[in-house]
């Protein structure tokens, strides 16, 4: 069995559709892993168990009656403790929250429930949901399973440890300036961030959606690239309450050829430098994706000095003037027009995750999400897949960025990075 649940969650879900292993042998096995190994890392938070051995059971029965399934039926899921969960304590890390019960789903919650997905847990998350170290006065702090004096970063952090001690097969978090993509680099795992205007935010605690919030995007997250497409269908789309979501069509990655592929690649961004390992690792990648048959070319996006100065302003655009916030906004926007006119040449970009892989509990890093911030201002999707390790045998993420809209070349890519390097590497616990 435990073989079975270090697969990706597509295989788990393909057992389960051949009836090979029941939902409630999966869930079951699962909940005996978490009780084993989640004290050590405090990952998961909540963990409703009867609620998902019942869900299990309903799942195995449909199976048996011949009734049609989702793609992910059966197979179990954790979710960012951010996002409302009908039944099960919500408290986005929030001691006034500690009790709070949700008697409605998020919407993406429920997406993947309608998929087939069963809930197996909240994760860990800072207060409020948002900041780069998982800890909060309600459940304290998350561990790094590959060195437990180590950080998983944030805000989905909880979600990424779960993730890399193999405690889950699938999850959700949320990224609004590299929470998805710097926790999944922490620690080793695959993670997605859509385009924004592709997930609705309804549902998830202090993100609005519409316009007020074009950067926060919720994704999924997993330990293997191949997770990430089937969870982002089942949860992409308008929802008609966000209003910030667009109907655009999905590609798909399996269609998307490699073969010339427009790769621009950098390992600094010339503003945050990367240690040695990082940069060593984006090279060994650029040079191995070449051989794999895409065009890869070294080049920098242009103005990537502009990154911090714009997100410093839009975070402090509440004690802005009224001209100083139009200012920003029209700063913004150049930027926006500047990287649009660079990918007019490229399809996808590969770069760091980050400038340095995981850092120890309590350090303070200024320069956190240094690698991730640009994205997040043109709005482009991002995947993160291990493709290295560090000196001190800590996982090294790189990101892989597509033009607006294209997150089956993200994944495509992703999943050829993966194939190379090998991907998640179980940890020692």
């Amino acid at each position: 069995m435990d073989r079975l649940l270090d697969a990706p969650a597509v295989k788990l879900a393909d057992a389960i559709r051949e009836r090979d292993v029941s939902s409630v042998e999966v869930v079951s096995a699962f909940l005996e892993r978490i009780e084993a190994l989640n004290p050590r890392v405090n990952a998961i938070v909540q963990v409703p168990a009867d609620l998902a051995l019942a869900r299990a059971r309903l799942a195995d029965n449909a199976l048996a009656d011949g009734q049609p399934v989702g793609p992910l039926h059966g197979v179990p899921f954790t979710a960012k403790d951010i996002f409302a969960t009908a039944g099960v304590v919500t408290t986005a890390g929030l001691t006034e929250r500690a009790t709070f019960v949700p008697e409605t789903d998020a919407v993406v919650v429920a997406r993947l429930q309608a998929a087939g997905a069963i809930l197996l847990g909240k994760t860990n998350c800072p207060p409020y949901g948002g900041g780069g170290v998982t800890d909060n006065p309600v459940y304290g702090r998350t561990n790094n399973p590959y060195n437990l004096e180590y950080s998983v970063g944030g805000s989905s952090g909880g979600e990424a440890a779960a993730q890399a001690a193999g405690l889950s097969p699938l999850g959700l978090g949320s990224d609004s300036g590299g929470s998805i993509r710097l926790p999944a680099h922490y620690c080793g795992v695959a993670g997605l961030k859509p385009t924004t205007g592709r997930v609705p935010n309804t549902g998830a605690f202090e993100l609005p959606g519409g316009l007020t919030d074009a950067r926060s995007q919720i994704g999924p997250m997993s330990r293997f690239v191949a997770d990430l497409w089937p969870a982002f269908v089942a949860i992409a789309g308008p929802d008609w309450r966000d209003s910030g979501v667009v109907p655009v069509p999905l590609g798909d990655p399996a269609s998307v050829s490699l073969e010339g592929l427009r790769l621009a690649w950098f390992d600094e961004d010339g503003v945050v430098m990367p240690t040695p390992a990082t940069a060593e690792t984006v090279r060994q990648t650029a040079t191995a994706l070449d051989t794999a048959g895409l065009t890869v070319l070294y080049a920098r996006p242009p103005a990537m000095e502009e990154v911090g100065p714009v997100t410093r302003g839009y975070w402090g655009m509440r004690r802005l003037s009224g001209a100083e916030v139009e200012d920003n906004i029209l700063r913004w926007d150049r930027l926006r027009t500047t990287m649009l006119a660079f990918m007019d040449n490229y399809d996808a970009i590969l770069c760091p995750a980050d400038h340095q892989p995981a850092i120890p509990h309590g350090t303070d890093d200024p320069m956190q999400f240094a690698y991730t911030l640009a994205w997040s201002l043109t709005g482009w999707p991002c995947v993160v897949v291990r493709a290295g390790t560090s000196p001190d045998g800590l996982p090294i993420n790189v990101q892989i960025v597509a033009r607006p809209w294209r997150e089956d070349v993200a994944i495509a890519v992703g999943l050829e990075v993966e194939k190379l390097f090998g991907g998640w590497q179980p940890a020692t616990l």
